[in-house]
């Protein structure tokens, strides 16, 4: 309980002290390569604070100025801090709109990043249209194909949604599967809230190459994103397939 409790502490102050700098860097376009950057420093400070290794497995290293579409498993919150750490390209998190309600953080993310509202029924088509304009414009995207925690029993997924390779197809721009290893037992999805120390471990897997393809092969990207980042959980995780 102390850990959790350092940890929570620790997380906020730092974020406290570094959002003054990140909030004149939000209030320009020019600038905010640079905000998203203050991101990536507190991921890692908090971390190393923590006494938490992050152990990546890089079978790729994207190119700083390449756009690709990151995905990732999603299991844990902590899934969305440590990307900063294991990601050095500039994209933007296609993540729920609730997190606007959190002081601070929410005005970074609005600012930064693309918000869907899973309670508008045309909020997944203007997230799906303002990430295809992100793409288009260089930056990188980052998602969580199963559309937020929802895996019951990880590391088990759920089904990923169509939405991450419908716009990698539309701008012809590869995928980059992502496993997080072992978040969910670092702090798990559950009340209450505990962090338990072990090492982050997370692979960066080869890119998957969308030029050529049409609309016509989602579901066959789909299937070979998800099977890339499911058979390393079931092999690092011991599970059963």
């Amino acid at each position: 309980m102390l850990y959790t409790i350092w940890c929570a502490t620790y997380i906020v102050v730092l974020y406290l002290v570094l959002f003054p700098i990140q909030f004149v860097l939000l209030q320009r376009d020019e600038w905010k390569p640079l905000a998203h950057k203050i991101n990536a420093i507190w991921g890692k400070l908090f971390f190393w604070g923590i006494g938490m290794p992050v152990h990546v497995d890089r079978r790729f290293q994207p190119e700083p100025n390449q756009t690709y579409v990151f995905c990732a498993n999603h299991f844990s919150y902590l899934d969305i801090a440590v990307m900063g750490v294991i990601v050095k390209n500039y994209y933007a998190f296609v993540g729920k709109s609730d997190v606007k309600n959190i002081p601070l953080l929410g005005y970074m993310f609005a600012k930064l990043h693309v918000q869907v509202d899973r309670d508008r029924p045309n909020s997944r088509a203007y997230s799906l249209a303002k990430s295809i304009r992100t793409l288009a414009s260089g930056r990188s995207i980052m998602i969580f194909p199963e559309g937020g925690i929802r895996a019951p029993e990880p590391p088990q997924m759920v089904p990923f949604k169509d939405g991450a390779f419908t716009m990698a197809i539309q701008q012809q721009v590869p995928i980059v599967p992502i496993t997080l290893l072992n978040n969910y037992l670092i702090l798990p999805d559950r009340s209450p809230i505990r962090f338990h120390r072990h090492p982050l471990r997370a692979i960066v897997h080869p890119p998957i190459e969308t030029k050529g393809m049409t609309q016509d092969d989602v579901k066959q990207l789909k299937e070979k994103t998800y099977r890339i980042i499911k058979a390393e959980l079931m092999s690092k995780n011991r599970v059963p397939a």
